[in-house]
């Protein structure tokens, strides 16, 4: 059974993440993530899962997300399982992204899950993985081209 505190920790670690983004607190972001992290975002852009490092992460993620004029990722309704020092929150999103632009809706917004892994190490959970799988899209996805300067994001 999952207690109280370790429940509230793994959302507080997710939300976490999500707050830096969408502050743009790219000096703490690495913070939330174990020193290796599976990232799959291969339901959105294809290819393979990554395996990436904090760093990495953050050098892509504040290139890419920190190009738009704002986002805001917001996580619901927490489903989350502890196995002694690994957990796995599953939650559903909706992330807005904006940017102004001549060639149609400053607005895109994406739904869909998320099965967030974690291991508990020494200065609390940490982010292991992520799996984010869209399961519906609104407005001009084109923003994410530009404000990536034409290169494919990995994983945002």
């Amino acid at each position: 059974m999952t207690s109280h505190q370790d429940r509230a920790d793994v959302i507080d670690a997710a939300t976490t993440m999500m707050w830096h983004i969408d502050t743009r607190n790219w000096v703490d972001f690495p913070t939330v993530f174990a020193d290796s992290v599976r990232l799959d975002y291969t339901a959105i852009w294809g290819g393979d899962p990554a395996h990436t490092t904090p760093a990495h992460i953050q050098a892509d993620w504040s290139r890419l997300l920190g190009a738009f004029d704002a986002t805001q990722h917001l996580l619901g309704n927490h489903l989350v399982e502890v196995d002694g020092d690994t957990a796995v929150l599953t939650a559903v999103f909706q992330a807005t992204h904006l940017l102004a632009n001549p060639f149609g809706s400053p607005r895109w917004t994406l739904g869909g899950t998320y099965r967030i892994g974690l291991e508990r190490g020494e200065t609390g959970w940490r982010i292991n993985e992520l799996v984010m799988t869209p399961t519906w899209a609104d407005g001009n996805k084109e923003i994410l081209t530009l404000a990536s300067g034409g290169v494919r994001p990995e994983a945002a």
